[in-house]
């Protein structure tokens, strides 16, 4: 009679365990609904409905308050026992305009965006495929949030709030990717990321160096990689999808491939990408000098012009690219999960197009300028553990080991002599990261994090006749950076319609440099740099009601200087040269935000938010002396010594407005406006305007949406900027801009009609497609090289299964 007692109860708690999968459903289509979030503040928990929108809350079991939250849908808030008496079904009904979102970089712990006095935004994957975009630089100008500056084609650096390169942050998985030698011209990294995997974009407006340490001054870009899906029936749950795109204006032709196979405890997954891109053909209408009337080639061993067919092909700037991702996933229980990724990138080699345009006495300043192949790799193993009581109620721990290569290689016109200039970046982290409800009206987050990246750079110089290879000077010292940091913020729901956020951060940074002398008489052979640089922000966010919302921020954000700015040697633009300058000190920014939201009815959404930034002590290039000298020949050419000095105070004030309408019958209206304004000091005490501060520019979508059908016409434009308003620094470079009538480069006004669509073909299969540039025209975003494209149709498949 015990055994049969027994093993009844054994079934009655088995049941119960079972009985705790709830499915989330669309209340219209019925269809489940993937990535819904589950959130309690008291207990931190957080959970996540699977690709079958079904999600196990056992854990959540006596919790009183539980949002339900999905962008796109009115947000509920539920408790345990009503989920489970409702019968585990919860339908969420579709919301018009865009309310509550989920968002991991405020704190690195998914929140309700609403909770934080901070500006954000996230791209969706639905939204990623309406977009199509072909690089993870181009996701990030989707938004209409972001600016992208381009030299190449393999390229796209972001400007965000008058920042940009070595001032802005990225995260993948929660890990940071900046490194040592990120520099601060235009970089091309975040092309290493493939946009097929992510789950989740997420820009963090402003300063985010209490969460992320240096750098982290313009904005956080965090991009969420795919994770595997559990199985939550005896069954394995087995999905996955295939997709191709091509796009017309640079013949590409991208493949992709993902499968997920999960158990109850263990899951896989595996996602690989391939794109393949020609030569770039920008459009017809516009700059003539923007054409590319000839090109450099090789013949009988000497470089010669050789006549374009197409002057509007932007030859050389195609290339090829291989992305790999692959996660395992163990979760013995409700408590402890392992996760371990493998992130994986190369590029083949391809030309910085913007070198190939400069010009020496009439004819090309070089023969070849290109960079090697890009590499990528992260090893990531994540712990996370949920407790019942104790120091903290969720621990996230990641250690990771990044492995970075690149390399630039040039060679003048019609000389035999090519440098190659190669950098390795061993990148170790660490990070531990806890909350900690105190009650039902304070949240903590703390940890700890350590960072330690090892440079390694070498110089090569090959006679290319001969092929003989001899040692060459090196871009960089042979070098040692490194961070810790420990930092805490509290989250005080005051009241109701009050929330309180504040944080603090002490950050202690290391450099250790050994300079080669062999080839450049360096009045020192070394550097080292021991400094700390405490930080904090304090922000608020009030809701007098549901329908307006008013937020606020002080923040404090630091940068300390890197391998790239005390160490490197290069020619920055004709005639000048970047020394090394082992006296640097860390940059420190001031920044206030001020955000307005109100929602009108169910039909319109209205924000805005004006911030204001002060950076003290910046990292900027002034004149030097090297040895005395004021100039020395370097690649042959007398050149202005210069050096980066903490040498000037930039200001940096801007506006970031929209607006979300809906006209009902499933049309729609929306905008996003961002206005920025930099300025900088130079030797003389004068103000010069910022080169990172873009012109004003925005997008204006008009779309529809029914059923499984998303229709969007859009328009995205950007200010111009005449002569006088540019940078000195950009008036030197007259290659990369339009002419005016009085002989002076300058940077015209732009803007593009553009169309998207998708539609899904039953359950399995997704077609997308669109035409960009609608009109052909031939412009170039502010500060780029590249030529942006012509008129571009662009056509996706993707079948899931």
């Amino acid at each position: 009679m015990k055994k049969i007692l027994f093993l009844l109860l054994l079934f009655a708690a088995c049941y119960e365990l079972q009985a705790q999968v709830v499915t989330v459903k669309d209340a219209e289509t019925g269809l489940a609904i993937h990535d819904a979030s589950f959130i309690s503040n008291n207990p931190s928990r957080f959970l996540e409905t699977n690709t079958e929108g079904q999600v196990d809350i056992s854990s959540l079991k006596g919790i009183e308050v539980i949002q339900i939250i999905k962008l796109g849908y009115t947000t509920q808030k539920l408790s345990y026992q009503t989920i489970v008496d409702s019968g585990l079904i919860i339908q969420l009904t579709p919301f018009s305009i865009s309310g509550e979102r989920v968002i991991i970089s405020a704190n690195r712990w998914k929140q309700n965006a609403g909770d934080i006095p901070f500006r954000s935004t996230s791209i969706t994957p639905i939204e990623q495929e309406l977009q199509n975009p072909q690089t993870a630089a181009d996701l990030l100008a989707a938004s209409g949030e972001v600016f992208i500056q381009k030299s190449q084609l393999g390229g796209g650096s972001p400007m965000i709030r008058g920042f940009s390169t070595n001032r802005l942050l990225y995260a993948v998985d929660g890990v940071r990717m900046n490194t040592a030698i990120f520099r601060g011209g235009n970089i091309q990294n975040v092309i290493s990321l493939d946009p097929y995997s992510m789950e989740r974009t997420e820009v963090l407006f402003g300063p985010g160096s209490v969460l992320y340490g240096s750098d982290a001054i313009g904005a956080v870009m965090s991009f969420k990689t795919l994770d595997p899906q559990l199985s939550l029936t005896n069954k394995p749950l087995i999905k996955g999808s295939a997709a191709t795109r091509y796009s017309s204006a640079s013949s590409e032709q991208t493949f992709h491939f993902d499968f997920n196979i999960g158990w109850k405890k263990w899951a896989l997954l595996t996602s690989i990408s391939a794109n393949d891109y020609g030569d770039l053909k920008m459009g017809k209408f516009g700059p003539e000098e923007y054409l590319r009337p000839f090109y450099v080639g090789r013949m009988d061993s000497t470089d010669v012009i050789i006549t374009n067919n197409d002057p509007r092909i932007q030859n050389p700037s195609g290339y090829q690219q291989m992305n790999l991702l692959q996660k395992v996933r163990f979760k013995p229980n409700d408590r402890w999960e392992f996760d371990y990724a493998f992130h994986y990138s190369e590029t083949s080699s391809y030309s910085r197009y913007d070198r190939h345009i400069r010009y020496k006495n009439g004819a090309p300043r070089y023969g070849e300028w290109r960079y090697g192949p890009q590499t990528w790799m992260m090893n990531l193993m994540s712990i996370s553990h949920s407790a019942k009581k104790g120091l903290y109620d969720q621990m996230s721990i990641r250690l990771a080991y990044q492995y970075f290569e690149e390399s630039r290689i040039s060679r003048d016109f019609n000389d035999v002599s090519r440098e190659n200039r190669i950098e390795n970046v061993f990148a170790y982290s660490g990070n531990m990261d806890f909350t900690k409800a105190l009650g039902k009206r304070h949240n903590l987050y703390f940890g700890a994090e350590y960072v330690l990246n090892e440079v390694v750079s070498r110089g090569i110089n090959e006679h290319i006749l001969t092929g003989q290879k001899t040692a060459g000077s090196a871009r960089y010292p042979q070098s040692n950076w490194s961070s810790a940091g420990v930092y805490l913020t509290h989250h005080f729901r005051a009241t109701d319609a009050l929330i309180i956020q504040s944080g603090m951060r002490y950050n202690q940074f290391l450099l250790d440099a050994d300079f080669n002398t062999d080839f450049y008489d360096f009045p020192f052979s070394s550097a080292e740099l021991n400094n700390g640089a405490l930080t904090g922000s304090v922000g608020a966010i009030w809701r007098p009601s549901n329908k307006w919302s008013v937020s606020s921020n002080i923040s404090t954000a630091f940068r300390s200087p890197n391998v790239d700015d005390i160490g490197k040697i290069f020619d920055s633009e004709p005639g000048s040269v970047i020394v090394p300058n082992p006296d640097l000190d860390a940059e420190y920014a001031y920044n206030v935000d001020l955000g307005i939201t109100k929602v009108v009815g169910d039909y319109l959404k209205i924000d805005v938010t004006g911030y204001y930034t002060l950076l003290e002590n910046a990292l900027v290039r002034r004149n030097y002396t090297l040895n005395g000298q004021d100039s020395i020949v370097y690649d042959g050419e007398l050149s202005q010594v210069q050096a980066l000095q903490n040498a000037a105070n930039t200001t940096v004030y801007g506006v970031q407005t929209g607006f979300e309408a809906d006209f009902g019958k499933g049309f729609g209206l929306s905008a996003r406006f961002n206005y920025q304004f930099g300025m900088e000091e130079l030797d003389d005490g004068s103000i010069n305007p910022s080169r990172h501060a873009a012109p004003f520019f925005g997008v204006n979508r008009i779309f529809y949406r029914y059923e499984k059908l998303r229709v969007e016409f859009n328009m995205q434009y950007s200010g111009g900027r005449d002569f006088e308003d540019l940078p000195i620094s950009e008036q030197n470079k007259p290659h990369l801009y339009a002419i005016d009538d009085n002989g002076n480069p300058y940077s015209p006004s732009w803007y593009t009609l553009n169309l998207k669509w998708r539609y899904e073909l039953g359950q399995r299969f997704v077609v997308g497609g669109g035409v960009e540039n609608i009109t052909d025209q031939r412009y170039r975003t502010y500060s780029s090289g590249l030529t942006a494209p012509g008129q571009n149709f662009i056509l996706s498949l993707k079948m899931n299964f």
